[in-house]
């Protein structure tokens, strides 16, 4: 950084504008940034210098630039409007979360901006910030922590009746909670988000967002349909504004059709309108997971997985939904093969199903004690006996059906005799 300045006027931002490389604007733009004067003039030209700069130096990946020009701007946030603070702020912290790896800069960022609005008295940017750091350490899995930060939030919030933040915080608490696997809490937070949403206007990106979250917390619950309804809408929302989370909308979506045994649907929703925008490895990896399961073949499902990690198994929700219906699936196929066998190999079944002997033996001796059959392992001989389903004797039930009809019949009488007798 240079130790003389520009004055902070047009002059010096077209300047900027029009240097040969990004080092020189962003060195023109720190000269501007010095510029002593503090003239309304000068404010906005170094308001429009810092929002040029924070892009440059976004498209570099200064993210520890970013850093440093946050920290020294401090004394220029007391010349301006609070409002105009909180939009730099923001500005800058959003900037720093587009360069890749730099999820600890944005935590220790977001910290030392927390304190600096804490001195300052600065509540509105302090809790949207703080919203953002629960955000944050939800992502790096640091749950107890980003949970404590939530929960002096949202009383803070709710007394304040900012419904807009409310609406973010409870969202992200839903999220939280559900990544912790405590359901009742994730209905619970989404509900309350919806009843402050619906006080509102809610921006379409965050409206999606509830729908997408909603869906989540269905399809967890097996109720596929109203999910896809959900999912849908989070669809819709996303690609009117070209957000990337449409595509994990539109994957759960296949997801939810593959599920209520509707896998033939995802090809026609693929090859529509909006489904050919999105083609890629997410949707191909949908396409192949629905193919293997129209098939009902356990070797093309495998192989799917293997080919397709990165989108199935690295998903958590994608992973655990699939991993329900593989599950279905083997024992769907190893039911249909035992049938006509009253004993077998292991190793016969294994290489009808084209499946490793362990991995099925594993699955058939947790069948039988699931009582999916009836059925004994013998290992020593690597065979299974499959047993004959006991029929249950109709007449036992008759005879309990009987005695308490009696049993009725004798406290009648008896109550009869009481009254004659008195």
């Amino acid at each position: 950084m240079s130790t003389s300045y520009l004055p902070a006027t047009t002059d010096s931002i077209a300047q900027a504008l029009e240097a040969k490389n990004p080092s020189d604007a962003i060195s023109i733009l720190y000269r501007v940034l010095d510029d002593p004067s503090s003239s309304p003039e000068a404010l906005r030209m170094k308001e429009q210098a810092i929002t040029n700069l924070t892009e440059l130096l976004r498209q570099e990946n200064r993210g520890e630039d970013l850093r440093s020009l946050l920290t020294s701007l401090r004394p220029f946030f007391s010349l301006i409007p609070k409002a105009k603070t909180a939009k730099i702020v923001r500005g800058i912290i959003d900037s720093v979360a587009k360069i890749p790896g730099t999820s600890d800069l944005q935590i220790s960022l977001c910290k030392e901006m927390v304190q600096w609005t804490r001195a300052e008295k600065r509540t509105f940017l302090r809790q949207r910030i703080e919203a953002r750091l629960a955000a944050l350490l939800m992502e790096t899995k640091e749950y107890s922590e980003a949970l404590t930060l939530l929960s002096g939030l949202v009383k803070e919030v709710r007394r304040l009746d900012d419904k807009l933040l409310l609406v973010d915080i409870d969202l992200l608490e839903s999220k939280l909670h559900f990544s912790l696997r405590n359901l009742p809490k994730a209905k619970a937070a989404l509900t309350a988000a919806r009843t402050a949403a619906n006080a509102i206007y809610v921006p379409p990106a965050q409206q999606g967002a509830i729908d997408l979250q909603s869906g989540i917390l269905h399809a967890e619950e097996k109720d596929y349909k109203t999910a896809y309804s959900y999912f849908f809408e989070a669809f819709e929302s996303f690609n009117a504004l070209e957000d990337p989370k449409a595509i994990f909308s539109l994957k759960y979506m296949l997801l939810c059709k593959i599920m209520v045994n509707q896998a033939d649907d995802v090809g026609g929703i693929i090859s529509s309108k909006a489904g050919l925008q999105y083609l890629g490895p997410d949707l191909d990896a949908m396409k192949a997971v629905a193919d293997a399961y129209s098939k009902r073949s356990l070797k093309l499902f495998e192989t799917a997985l293997q080919d397709y990690k990165a989108q199935l198994e690295e998903d958590p929700i994608v992973h655990r939904h699939l991993s329900s219906l593989y599950d279905t699936l083997l024992e769907q196929n190893l039911c249909r093969l035992i049938e006509p066998f009253s004993r077998v190999e292991i190793a016969h079944i294994a290489e009808l199903i084209e499946l490793p002997v362990e991995h099925v033996e594993r699955k058939m001796s947790q069948m039988i004690l699931d009582k999916k059959f009836a059925g004994t392992l013998d290992q020593g001989a690597g065979c299974l006996i499959i047993f004959e389903d006991p029929k249950t004797d109709a007449i036992y039930p008759a005879t309990l059906e009987t005695i308490s009809n009696v049993g009725k019949v004798v406290d009648s009488l008896y109550v009869r005799s009481a009254k004659i007798m008195a």
